[in-house]
């Protein structure tokens, strides 16, 4: 039998059994029974987590390649060899059972369901099974899984491809009607089974997927994707399958920039690396030599000159009737990497340098935009050199944060049957030195990371990969040597081509595939414009940003208690200016109480209400300009512009990217076949209509 499949011989009368019902049995059967009669011991996911942080190789973690959510070994009486056991789920009738199937081809007698711990146990086996003959194929016995050539679209627009269907003449054979097995209606039906699935999963010690979104490392959704349509993930490297040190990496970017300035004659001296200068998110205006952070809909929020911010007067001089346009790109440059950072923070502090005086007038008239394409050409020499990529080579575990947890969600993925695929614009011998030294020691010591990779494509040229065709090459030898190919096979390694030729060489095309990466522009919005590729957005920054939120909640809330409260003097203020407005033209007020109210009262009333509001004022704005400080002092929140809004780079994320997380070990979290259904979007009257339907329910009642 396959280690993979499903075997199901239920002669057991579970009708008017349940999962949890069942879990209290095993309890009270592990605290009466003799536990040397079969003794069980039982790793979870939890334990080959632990151990995978720990550093320990994956090599027994990963030879059982199944879906399966238990696994253990039993030893019966009679024979001392052990079977590699396995969990499935029986379902019969309205309730769901476990029992547990031998990975070998030999029939087995006994099964029990099993309540996972972070630690070995030991539980007595109560229930007896017939003995059976398990086809090496038994999975498709049970389930079929819907093809694309058959799929259909679901009601939320999602296709089918991929779905699990129940074969309901498997059930007749035992005497089941699958359609009339559960019945009343449905609305009761499905709230019994989801609280069921609920205590069942806590039981298991599995976190819901809904419970791991509430957290820093949880996967977001902007657009609703069904992961099980899903045919083919690629990958970019940099930043995504890969985590820098960014301090160390841009910093070593930085200080191979700056050397370059200096040759070419710019005064650098004194300056050192700031990351904290920068966020991601951020647009450079290249003719004012500014840094400006816009909301979504292009208003600028906050600005520095230099490496000074800006006052919101200031801002609102500068920018009051100019909108960020990206597609301006002579003007705007969006920071849409963490690989933006050392270019920018280079940029902006040769700004002051600038507007001080000290760059030498041999270096000919320089404005903003001018010295803008200085930073940028060292930097980019800083690159092409080669000693920057040489230095990070010979030492990665200076640059490089390892994340042990990577290897099991790309295993997780290949193992449902996803195409994984590599396509970097890193050259061949970089990716290679680099996926060895992040992936290979905790791979199985049989893999390498090119087996979790059907393609893998170097020197990709993105974000024109995703745009035109260019010609691929075939690398045949460890040196990088390559010659001329024209369709990309499984298992192949390849530089150049373009998304054409990947995707004539799987069969698949367009929202089959789905792409993850950290560039905005290169990776995320090319791919979905020019191809219709499904798409995520690596951005690690989300984490720090979560807790910050958290920790910024009740600062939050007291900035909102005042804002409310000036809104409601304020309301009553206007409301006594229109009645004097109008008084003072002989004309009745808005009501006869209004109108007919003393008109020193009236002015004094003002006056205090006035006092009220300037003095909210003066606490509203310092507290508006502190808000985000725990995430950067500068320019707050990376997915906030204001206290409510959206920042630009928010907006970017939700047109383009389908979902986006802080790191791909995120997946582990969720499953292969994980349904993203995106959240209600809040509309500025949704909060009226909430107060209306209230309001309607008082006085109903």
């Amino acid at each position: 039998m396959e280690k993979d499949s499903f075997c199901l011989q239920t002669p057991l009368p579970m009708t008017d059994y349940s999962p949890r019902k069942f879990i209290r049995e095993m309890r009270d059967t592990k605290e009466s029974s003799d536990v040397s009669d079969n003794n069980m011991k039982v790793s979870v996911e939890e334990q080959r987590h632990s151990e995978i942080a720990e550093g320990t190789n994956l090599d027994q973690l990963t030879n059982e390649k199944t879906q399966a959510t238990v696994s253990g070994t039993v030893a019966t009486p009679q024979n001392t060899c052990t079977t590699n056991l396995r969990g499935v789920f029986a379902v019969r009738g309205s309730h769901a059972s476990a029992a547990v199937v031998p990975s070998d081809n030999k029939c087995f007698k006994t099964a029990a369901f099993i309540r996972l711990t972070s630690h070995g146990v030991n539980l007595k086996v109560p229930k007896t099974l017939k003995p059976c003959c398990c086809s090496a194929d038994s999975k498709s016995d049970f389930f079929s899984v819907t093809p694309s050539y058959n799929s259909d679209v679901d009601y939320l627009g999602e296709s089918t491809k991929g779905d699990l269907n129940v074969k309901l003449e498997h059930l007749e054979a035992f005497g089941i009607d699958g359609h009339s097995a559960l019945k009343g209606p449905i609305e009761e039906v499905a709230r019994s089974e989801a609280r069921q699935a609920q205590d069942l999963l806590k039981d298991l010690g599995i976190p819901s997927p809904y419970s791991s979104r509430n957290s820093p490392r949880g996967i977001f959704c902007s657009r609703t994707l069904n992961l099980r349509s899903i045919s083919a993930i690629g990958y970019d490297m940099d930043y995504t399958l890969i985590h820098y040190n960014v301090m160390a990496w841009e910093g070593r970017a930085y200080d191979y920039c700056m050397e370059n300035l200096r040759n070419m004659g710019f005064p650098v001296d004194g300056l050192a690396f700031d990351p904290d200068l920068v966020i991601r998110g951020l647009v450079i205006d290249k003719e004012k030599g500014n840094l400006v952070k816009a909301d979504r809909f292009g208003y600028v929020k906050r600005a520095m000159h230099g490496t000074k911010m800006l006052s919101t007067r200031a801002v609102s001089e500068m920018y009051g009737r100019e909108l960020v346009d990206l597609r301006k790109e002579s003007r705007w440059e969006f920071l849409n990497t963490l690989f933006s950072v050392s270019e920018a923070v280079a940029y902006m502090q040769m700004v002051d340098r600038l507007d001080d005086g000290t760059i030498p007038a041999d270096l000919g008239p320089l404005d903003y935009k001018g010295l803008y394409k200085a930073v940028g050409k060292a930097l980019f020499w800083a690159h092409v050199e080669g000693r920057l990529k040489s230095e990070i080579m010979s030492k990665p575990e200076l640059f490089v944060e390892p994340d042990p947890e990577l290897p099991l969600a790309l295993l997780d993925q290949k193992e449902a049957g996803k195409k994984l695929l590599l396509i970097t614009n890193s050259d061949y011998h970089y990716t290679d030195k680099m996926m060895r030294h992040s992936f290979n020691r905790f791979l199985p010591n049989d893999m390498g990371w090119r087996d979790l990779f059907d393609i893998v494509i170097v020197s990709a040229r993105k974000p024109e990969f995703f745009q035109m065709s260019h010609p691929m090459y075939e690398v045949v030898t460890g040196e990088g040597l390559m010659r001329p190919c024209f369709k990309a096979q499984t298992g192949g390694l390849y530089s150049g081509g373009c998304a054409q030729m990947v995707e004539n060489s799987l069969g698949i095309h367009g929202d089959e595939i789905l792409y993850v990466g950290d560039h905005i522009y290169t990776d995320v919005s090319q791919s979905k414009v020019h191809l219709r590729w499904r798409t995520a957005l690596i951005c690690r920054e989300l984490e720090e940003e979560y807790n910050a939120l958290i920790g910024s909640r009740s600062y939050r809330e007291s900035l909102v208690e005042l804002i409310n409260q000036k809104e409601v003097v304020g309301d009553l203020f206007n409301q006594l200016r229109l009645a004097l407005q109008r008084r003072s033209r002989d004309r009745p007020a808005q009501t006869l109480a209004a109108t007919n109210m003393n008109d020193e009262d009236l002015t004094d009333s003002m006056q205090k209400l006035l006092i009220v509001m300037q003095r909210l004022d003066k606490k509203i704005a310092p507290m508006l300009e502190a808000d985000g400080e725990l995430f950067n002092t500068r320019w707050g929140f990376l997915s906030r512009a204001g206290l409510w809004d959206k920042s630009h780079l928010m907006r970017q994320i939700e047109k383009y990217a389908d979902i986006y997380t802080s790191r791909v070990s995120n997946f582990l979290n969720y499953t292969p076949f994980m349904y993203f259904r995106s959240q209600e979007q809040n509309l500025a009257h949704d909060s009226y209509t909430y107060y209306c339907s209230q309001v309607n329910n008082q006085r109903a009642s």
